[in-house]
């Protein structure tokens, strides 16, 4: 990239695009965080289970977005990794409420990280420990401790406690995210 393109994609001249997975086990809320970023005309009233996966576009600070819904269903898992390739970040949706299934959700992270196409990849990775206004939901400090998050060393992330549904630390988190995508678009 050009000295004269790096200072129009830093003054916000022109935007960029970033293709992002939202992934994780089915009921975490992947859809309807992605339903909270859309313009309210466009806006779902009901949420259905997502089956196979969904393609959403959103902006956030002149980057446009195309975010691949994947369903979280057992059965559908293995189409994940079918875009692995040309993602430039993931979001991870936790239910933080389901204290059973984390164990499945880590289980499902380890085999992300361990992927060919991801191991190597200085990939960002959002983590939403969403629906913390559950009764049983537990910290995200808890959930990074279940999904053992501190062992990831070679990819920046960053988890953020959320509520799909209210939209409470969905914004902090993608911004976050949008930084790093504009940092790695940089170089």
């Amino acid at each position: 990239m050009g000295m004269f393109d790096k200072l129009v994609f830093a003054l916000g001249l022109k935007k960029r695009e970033a293709s992002v997975l939202v992934i994780g086990l089915d009921n975490s809320g992947k859809s309807t965080m992605l339903n909270h970023f859309k313009s309210e005309d466009q806006k779902s009233n009901e949420i259905v289970p997502t089956v196979g996966f969904n393609v959403e576009k959103f902006k956030a600070r002149n980057v446009g977005f195309t975010a691949f819904d994947m369903s979280g269903q057992g059965r559908y898992r293995s189409l994940w990794e079918h875009y692995y390739h040309d993602c430039q970040g993931v979001i991870f949706v936790v239910d933080s409420s389901d204290k059973l299934r984390l164990v499945v959700a880590k289980d499902e992270l380890d085999m992300f990280l361990q992927h060919p196409e991801i191991r190597t990849r200085r990939l960002p990775i959002l983590f939403f420990a969403n629906k913390m206004d559950m009764r049983e939901a537990v910290s995200s400090v808890k959930v990074s401790a279940a999904l053992g998050l501190e062992r990831i060393t070679n990819k920046p992330w960053h988890i953020t406690a959320s509520n799909a549904i209210t939209g409470d630390g969905l914004h902090e988190g993608v911004e976050w995210l949008t930084n790093q995508i504009k940092e790695n678009l940089n170089k």
